[in-house]
């Protein structure tokens, strides 16, 4: 409702213009208020992200640079201070109306540095922190950024943490640091399509796939306490892993996914149960790799690489041929176009777009719940191969991403490569962490040294 308001005042403010071309301060003031309250309609991703909202769960994720030398907390805020204006749609609030959310700017005091917190990626409610949905923290000589995922996708997120180091960087007196890649100019005024709902532009195959997926493995585990997440960090070297990738006729993505199917299939055959189900693991694409895009809000869409362990048993070395495939067939971009299409065509439809919020958000909540969430048995996402402009080079250690809380117990896996070092993230809400201790040991077995890290 507040929408429609604001859009009502802009329709009058203009009126009124056309009518009276005299300067009038008052009506000159009413005009500046309404353009500052400009709104940005969520994206196809993020309508769902704030229905799953609850007490306890939050679709939050964490991206963090480690630089080589002790964070500076004053100047770290100055930096924010100066960069996040810059992207608009993370410098804003989550509102509701009627039919649908929507984010508006967002002008309070905020958001503010803190000291880093032993548990990442806790719940972001839409009333607290001055109605920030990003967080910035430090510790030591990292900086890490967390971000709702309504806000955007991880690529979103770069760009924003990249640009907050920059600016960072600069403030401490290192110059010498080029605008270029994921590092925006906080002086330049945000491009248009930097802020578009790219799925709604590329939403336009003449057909929609359906969508038939079977019940999978769920890895069953103890529940930690509220706010509790395990982390695991595994670091390793980039030209290892590449080696042994090769070895199998496998990109770094194909040997690692494979790698947690494996340690997948061997917890649910320790667990003994008597009924198999198929292990699958939900990868998000980055679409901008296949339709361009400089849009930094979300962009992804869902893949699902998996084996059936009801047909037979199989070797690692089939496992990645499994997936191997499975990865050529459906990263192209046809089959994904027709995947945005069937996204977007609930969102077109003319009775769901008048269908009351509450009831949408039941509807979206039921079908996440009893069909969606059940679709796999663990998250994987790789951002790849990192780049920073090259007089931001000395300074970094390397890069971490965490996807976040999962929202049922199992545990999400996030991968990112600076240079040479390659670091595997794994977030967990389970007190067990055998999927993480196979997935390490079959690395180890494969000839990878491996540095363990964790908040445990």
């Amino acid at each position: 409702m507040e929408k429609n308001a604001d859009q009502k005042e802009k329709f009058r403010v203009n009126k009124s213009e056309n009518q009276d071309t005299g300067k009038e301060p008052g009506r000159r003031v009413i005009r500046e208020k309404a353009e500052r309250r400009d709104w940005y309609q969520l994206d196809l991703s993020a309508i769902v992200y704030p229905t799953l909202q609850r007490r306890d769960f939050s679709s939050v994720y964490r991206l963090s640079v480690v630089l080589k030398e002790e964070i500076q907390p004053k100047v770290l805020q100055q930096a924010l201070d100066l960069t996040l204006p810059r992207f608009p749609t993370y410098k804003a609030a989550i509102r509701k109306g009627l039919f649908w959310r929507y984010l508006e700017p967002n002008d309070r005091p905020g958001p503010f540095v803190q000291e880093d917190v032993k548990n990442p990626c806790q719940p972001m409610y839409f009333k607290a922190n001055n109605r920030y949905l990003v967080r910035v923290y430090y510790y030591r000589n990292r900086i890490a950024l967390e971000a709702h995922h309504s806000l955007g996708d991880g690529t979103g997120g770069m760009c924003v943490l990249q640009t907050l180091t920059a600016t960072y960087l600069r403030l401490l007196g290192h110059e010498g640091i080029e605008n270029g890649g994921f590092v925006l100019d906080i002086q330049e005024k945000p491009d248009k399509e930097e802020l578009e709902d790219a799925y709604m532009r590329y939403a336009n195959a003449k057909v929609r796939p359906p969508r038939l997926e079977e019940k999978t493995y769920r890895v069953s585990g103890t529940a930690e306490p509220f706010y509790t997440l395990n982390i695991i960090d595994g670091i390793m070297s980039v030209s290892q892993v590449l080696e042994v990738a090769k070895r199998y006729k496998a990109t770094i993505t194909e040997y690692l996914n494979a790698v947690l199917l494996y340690a997948l299939l061997q917890k649910q055959q320790e667990e003994g149960r008597r009924r198999l189900r198929p292990v699958k693991i939900a990868m998000p694409v980055n679409l901008r790799r296949f339709f361009p895009s400089i849009t930094l809000r979300n962009f992804i869409t869902m893949i699902y690489p998996g084996v059936d362990p009801r047909l037979g048993e199989y070797t690692f070395e089939e496992i990645v041929l499994q997936v191997h495939n499975y990865m050529r067939y459906h990263l192209n971009e046809k089959l994904l176009r027709g995947d945005i299409t069937t996204n977007a065509a609930t969102q077109r439809n003319p009775f769901i777009r008048v269908v009351p919020l509450f009831i949408k958000d039941f509807v979206v909540r039921m079908f996440y719940t009893k069909v969606q969430d059940r679709n796999s048995s663990a998250g994987l996402t790789n951002m790849g191969a990192l780049q920073v402009p090259e007089g931001m080079r000395p300074f970094i250690e390397r890069f971490d991403i965490y996807m976040g809380q999962p929202f049922s117990r199992r545990t999400n896996c996030a991968i990112i490569s600076f240079e040479d070092t390659l670091t595997v993230n794994f977030a967990s809400s389970i007190v067990e962490a055998d999927v993480e201790r196979y997935f390490f040991c079959r690395l180890v077995q494969d000839g990878i040294h491996v540095k363990i890290e964790s908040n445990r």
